[in-house]
């Protein structure tokens, strides 16, 4: 093995896990200290979660500017601290008869380019402090609202108050804010159920290492895994 691999590994990450749970662990089997990871997944989603290994972490902004698609369910009717499942319940609504039509209409409102307001309990920083802490507090801060946008979005299963969708977006979306707004825009307001990141630029969870097999596995067999420096260049046609 070599003595401090360079490259990126693709991780299939577990429900319940923060990403920086993920890179521990990747540490400790590989025995390197040199990882970070791209983009942050919530405990609650499951998914792509990009590792730069040694010298990978050099490309690490460049994969973070990359689109992301996702898959996920959202409830309709109750309203969350977080906008998932996770948080304290805020606000209960009856959920009105909705037809396809309009919550189609209500998806349309979120296509293209359109500003959303980063929530309070996420990794965004406010003077050098994660949000996430602030609210543990208690404190709520103005957040600027910032510029996103989505290339496409599929509604896959609609049983009420359940909604299955799939998203594809630019980079630093929320999208349990957009299920959140979603929700505001149907009148009952709604929070992310589940969520699971499918694709990252040109990288897809299919070709992903699951948390078990790093677990169970030996530092080369991880290593057979990853993308070098070069496979990585030309997945991203640069």
């Amino acid at each position: 093995m070599p003595a401090s691999p360079d490259g990126v590994l693709l991780v299939d990450k577990a429900d319940g896990m923060t990403s920086h749970d993920v890179v521990a662990l990747a540490r400790r089997q590989l025995g390197t200290k040199k990882i970070g990871h791209c983009g942050t997944l919530d405990p609650i989603a499951t998914g792509l979660l990009l590792l730069t290994v040694g010298r990978g972490t050099k490309v690490q902004d460049l994969l973070m500017s990359e689109d992301k698609e996702y898959v996920g369910t959202f409830v309709l009717g109750v309203t969350t601290a977080t906008q998932d499942r996770e948080g304290e319940v805020t606000q209960q609504r009856p959920v009105p008869q909705l037809d396809e039509n309009q919550i189609r209409a209500a998806f349309e409102k979120f296509r293209g380019d359109f500003y959303q307001l980063p929530p309070m309990v996420s990794a965004k920083k406010h003077g050098g402090v994660p949000l996430y802490k602030l609210a543990r507090e208690g404190k709520v801060v103005e957040r600027e609202p910032r510029l996103v946008h989505v290339y496409r979005y599929t509604i896959d299963r609609v049983t009420l108050p359940e909604i299955d969708f799939s998203v594809l977006c630019s980079k630093g979306f929320y999208v349990r804010t957009y299920v959140h707004d979603i929700g505001e825009v149907l009148g009952c307001g709604g929070h992310l159920k589940s969520l699971r990141r499918t694709k990252s630029g040109r990288f897809d969870v299919a070709n992903a290492i699951t948390v078990d097999e790093i677990k169970n596995a030996t530092p080369d067999q991880i290593l057979k895994r990853m993308l070098s420096l070069p496979e990585v260049s030309r997945m991203r046609g640069a």
